[in-house]
């Protein structure tokens, strides 16, 4: 599964975990995507993986 959002396309972002002792190291930040089924543009149903904040605004099916 690819964790992308279907809706808006957000997808994982890079960073740095840092210690108390301010070391970094790099890290990933993964998108909370889910599986659901949802009405899009076009009146149809459809099933893919959206993000949280995507799936406060998009119609469920």
């Amino acid at each position: 599964m690819s964790r992308v959002c279907s809706v808006c396309g957000k997808g994982q972002a890079s960073g740095n975990n840092v210690s108390h002792s301010k070391r970094r190291t790099r890290r990933t930040f993964k998108a909370n995507v889910q599986k659901i089924s949802y009405i899009d543009a076009n009146g149809k149903a459809v099933t893919g993986y959206v993000c949280a904040r995507c799936m406060k605004t998009v119609e469920r099916a």
